[in-house]
């Protein structure tokens, strides 16, 4: 294809005039085009470096492999190549990573025209994908392969490498936490034992500087305001294979709260009342989510007084010679800026009402920038989204703001089948349907289905966490369960309906009310009350047996709280939980139920040893009618370790039968430490005493001689095994029963494992 042009008169003295253009060589791009590319005018002098600009400039429009520009007496004559059209993209050499994959990273695209620079540029995001898995040996070539009528064949030749593994994490310049109790913050890890399913013991860059971030969280939540992360070293082993991390930090000083006080620039405000409120005290550690709490309260307040545009500014103090922050919460009036609207972006499959219920302020309300940060945390939270986005930007005036979430969604679902196994209940499997945003609604739908040697369970649960469009979760749970007689001489069958509705009382309290309505059977009871007693069960069981099908209808409620929920005490916490179901409201039982359990956790030694304790309990008591074996309470492994499921408590003197009892307690003390290995192998020591008994079976037959119908108490010390591991936690526990009655039947090893795959 060609092009003549007139332009003008013939070249003098470096300075060319041209009659005619003529390009040669274009198949793809009109002559025109080209000519627009090179700028050159009619009638215009042109100096050698102009022509030479001109030639660049068609150049730099990447559509081919080489441009000539050569003046011919008063004709330009300007020859191209043009680059050829990508006929197809292939990659060879990869494994770890699919072609799907792949050919979702690059930019290259067959029937468009092959580019260098893009394919020198897909290279780079194709070696960046594999440094991200870990494998940074990992190179990438770009090949072409000719086919006819100027198409290519555009491959990438990819050797994959090894996995470049982290062989060790040191730090430098820590003295009050340990080596090992700081790997256990950072999301990366050493390479250990399941290194292949681990996945985080290979080298990221990103995760590096995530690693930096929770370094300085963790101190700082612990009173380290001065500490910082100074560099991070990262270094290949001589073998190239494997890096060695090295962490320089500089801890500081840790400091506590000094002097805590409310001052107010507001005239309408008494700072006195807002003191009032104020629950930080001196002495306490420095911990910046606990600033966060007091200025979310206090401003909360104004709130309820109807002072808007409220602000609370901490004015802190250093005092370092007692290495105190001294803290004065100033009240002031903020900006008057209201929310003009909320926009969100990105959810296909959630409600935008599922988001937007995770806002405490609505379109119209006072502008709060620390409740917009709370909202975004909030969303985060939810586990439904694998990125988050919460920005703030000036609406339709300048006392407007809009608020714009970006959300990328991720699967909430999951279908799994799983094994388990205790001493308890032998060997057990499971298959399970799991939804956390059923239809988009942000609904919790779980189907589980189990079976083990004795017992087999079906339940069906249903969660709405915004019940009426307010912070109250409804559930519904139905359960179906049996038990053969495996393990003992009657099979059991129970049939639970249990709605329910749960609201928070306080900041880490939570408040459940419930109904609940269970039918339960004793039945295939084994043997005749005239058969030996090894052959047959208790003349109690088979009393109870005829009491037939049972149902219970109660009404319960239960208090939690769980001072974990917060965090503002990162070495420590307290749970409590309390609760009572009042059987009676129709059907055949008229009792009263009532659980209670006390826990307490704190780290020491540098947070390298956990201690716990534990205090466990529960009473029934009948009203009308007599508890049956189906009601009264066993203590498994889980409650009271060292014994068999069912191994103490009130026992037919005869059949050696366990009954059960109407009573327990139980307090466990524990203590989990490290064991001088490497942390990457997941293995922890640990030690406990459980003590603590179940009594009162609640009922008389003749003839049946009930043993440790009293309050017996047994003891048990032992030492523990923790190992974590990719498929599933595992516990080995030693114990010796040092306080047992004769007819107990206890045990002195079990493991307990449970895994979903």
């Amino acid at each position: 294809m060609s092009l003549f042009l007139s332009l003008g008169a013939a070249s003098e003295a470096q300075q060319f005039r041209f009659n005619q253009v003529l390009i040669e060589g274009n198949q793809r791009v009109e002559a025109a085009t080209i000519l627009t590319f090179a700028g050159i005018t009619r009638g215009e002098a042109l100096s050698a470096g102009e022509l030479n600009d001109a030639a660049q400039r068609i150049r730099a429009s990447g559509l081919f492999e080489s441009v000539d520009i050569v003046p011919q007496g008063g004709t330009l004559v300007i020859r191209v190549v043009e680059f050829p059209t990508i006929n197809r993209i292939a990659f060879e050499g990869n494994s770890r990573l699919s072609d799907e994959d792949l050919g979702s990273l690059v930019e290259s695209q067959s029937r468009r025209v092959y580019s260098p620079s893009q394919a020198e540029q897909d290279t780079a995001i194709i070696t960046e994908a594999y440094a991200q898995q870990g494998r940074i040996s990992a190179t990438v070539t770009p090949r072409i392969i000719r086919r006819s009528d100027n198409r290519v064949d555009l491959v990438f030749e990819i050797f994959e490498g090894g996995l470049t593994e982290i062989e060790r994490i040191s730090f430098v310049g820590n003295t009050e936490y340990s080596d090992r109790r700081l790997r256990r913050v950072l999301e990366t890890k050493q390479a250990g034992l399941f290194r292949q399913v681990i996945g985080r013991d290979t080298f990221v860059a990103d995760r590096i500087e995530f690693d930096r971030q929770v370094l300085t969280d963790f101190y700082r939540s612990r009173g380290y305001v001065d500490f910082q992360v100074q560099n991070v070293d990262a270094a290949l082993t001589r073998e190239r294979d494997a890096f060695l991390i090295t962490f320089n930090v500089q801890e500081g000083q840790q400091f506590r709260f000094g002097r805590i006080g409310v001052s107010s620039d507001l005239q309408e405000i008494d700072a006195d009342a807002y003191s009032d409120a104020i629950r930080l005290r001196p002495g306490v550690v420095f911990n910046p989510a606990l600033l966060e709490a007091e200025i979310s309260r206090l401003e909360v307040l104004a709130l309820r007084q109807g002072l808007n545009f409220v602000r609370v500014e901490p004015r802190i103090t250093r005092n370092d010679r007692a290495l105190e922050l001294d803290v004065d919460f100033v009240l002031s009036r903020g900006e008057r800026v209201f929310v003009e609207r909320i926009d969100i972006e990105g959810n296909t499959t959630t409600l935008d009402r599922v988001i937007r219920q995770q806002f405490r302020v609505v379109e119209g309300d006072p502008f709060n920038p620390r409740e917009i940060r709370a909202a975004s945390e909030r969303i985060r939270a939810l586990g439904f989204f694998a990125d988050t986005s919460v920005e703030t930007r000036e609406g339709s005036s300048p006392d407007q703001v809009v608020v714009d979430v970006d959300v990328e969604e991720q699967p909430t679902g999951s279908l799994g089948f799983g094994a388990s196994f205790s001493t308890d209940s032998g060997v057990g499997f499971a298959a399970n349907f799991r939804e956390r945003n059923f239809l988009g609604r942000g609904q919790l739908l779980a189907f589980d289905i189990s079976t083990a040697e004795s017992s087999q369970a079906l339940s069906l649960d249903f969660a709405e966490p915004a019940f009426l469009g307010r912070d109250l979760r409804f559930g519904l749970d139905l359960g179906y369960r049996t038990t053969d007689n495996e393990n003992a001489l009657y099979d059991t069958q129970s049939l639970t309906f249990s709605p329910s509705l749960t609201f928070p009382v306080s900041e880490n309290g939570r408040l459940t009310v419930r109904y609940r309505l269970q039918a339960q059977d004793l039945l295939d009871v084994q043997g005749e009350r005239t058969s030996d007693p090894d052959d047959r069960a208790s003349l109690l069981i088979f009393e109870e047996a005829e009491d037939g099908l049972l149902v219970s209808s109660a009404l319960g409620y239960s208090y939690s709280y769980d001072s974990r929920r917060s965090g503002f005490n990162p070495t420590g916490g307290v749970v409590l939980r309390f609760g009572q179901d009042f059987a009676g409201l129709g059907g055949d039982q008229t009792f009263i139920r009532t659980s209670f359990l006390a826990a307490a956790e704190r780290q020491i030694f540098g947070e390298d040893v956990t201690l716990r304790a534990t205090l466990e309990g529960g009473a029934l008591t009948f009203s009308d009618g007599e508890s049956r074996v189906t009601d009264r309470f066993f203590l498994g492994s889980r409650v009271m370790r060292g014994f068999e499921g069912g191994g103490i408590g009130p026992r037919d003197a005869e059949t050696e039968d366990a009954l059960g009892g109407n009573l327990f307690t139980v307090l466990r003390l524990e203590t989990e430490f490290p064991l001088g290995l490497p942390e990457e192998y997941g293995i922890s020591g640990g030690a406990f005493i459980d003590y603590g008994s179940v009594w009162d079976v609640g009922r008389e037959v003749d003839g049946v001689d009930i043993l440790y119908n009293d309050f017996t108490p047994r003891g048990v010390a032992g030492l523990a095994l923790f190992w974590t591991t990719p498929i599933g936690p595992l516990r080995f526990n030693f114990t010796n029963a040092f306080l047992k009655e004769e007819e107990d039947r206890d045990r002195s090893f079990d493991i307990t494992i449970q895994t979903r795959f």
